[in-house]
């Protein structure tokens, strides 16, 4: 089998779409196809950008052409409830896995806990299934509003994220405003094309005990790191 039909079978197998990091792992349990190069995961992602079967969804997201009208992305109204909801869920899935992975334990908000990452649930991935109560109940009543949280092994807030992808990026600040007593890292994760728009917002005179305090990630970087966090820990497991 030619290493672009097992790219293909695996997407087949995974329901027509997958992230990158997802065919790292299934692609080379394809038994009948051989990789014989150092760089494995660098053909993979030649492929999935190079080959006609096979179309960009999101950042770290593909699909095939094939099944396009099955999977809903024949039409897509980029605006449409539906994408907003399932673009939102999608980066929440991955800062999930990527806090997993990192050691961290992850919670994502009750009322996005049967939201879809690909094809899995976020509750199914979160290490957490309640917040824990680090601090007086309104400021974890507070956190449990927030998108992701990387907990710490004492159960202490690491990182806070919060997913921008149309709504405004001011909410969220003041929820970082909020919990600025806890020395945790405060992240917007946004397109690209949002970074002006958050440089102005953190700026505000209200927000200045935070203003320094508070980063911003953008998609095809949070992508990335998704992506390398699979590879190192595909890696380890093969030590």
């Amino acid at each position: 089998m030619k290493q672009h039909e097992a790219v293909i079978q695996t997407l087949e197998k995974l329901g027509g779409q997958a992230t990158l990091a997802e065919l790292y792992r299934e692609v080379m349990k394809v038994e009948d196809c051989k990789w014989e190069t150092k760089t494995p995961f660098a053909s993979i992602r030649r492929i999935v950008q190079t080959r006609s079967e096979i179309f960009k969804v999101r950042p770290g997201l593909w699909a095939l052409e094939s099944q396009k009208k099955d999977l809903g992305f024949e039409k897509v109204n980029e605006i449409s409830p539906k994408v907003r909801e399932e673009t939102h869920s999608y980066y929440q899935g991955m800062l999930i896995v990527v806090g997993n992975l990192k050691g961290f334990q992850t919670f994502a908000p009750q009322q996005d806990k049967n939201r879809r990452f690909v094809n899995t649930l976020l509750k199914e991935i979160r290490s957490l299934q309640e917040i824990p109560s680090f601090s007086h109940a309104n400021l974890v009543k507070r956190s449990e509003t927030i998108d992701v949280s990387w907990f710490n092994n004492r159960l202490m807030p690491n990182s806070l994220f919060e997913v921008e992808h149309s709504t405004d990026i001011q909410n969220s600040l003041l929820k970082f405003f909020d919990l600025q007593d806890f020395n945790t890292r405060m992240i917007i994760v946004a397109d690209k094309n949002r970074r002006a728009e958050f440089e102005q917002k953190r700026r505000y005179k209200a927000f200045e005990n935070i203003t320094n305090r508070v980063n911003f990630l953008d998609y095809e970087s949070l992508a990335k790191q998704y992506e390398l966090e699979i590879i190192r820990s595909s890696q380890e497991q093969l030590v």
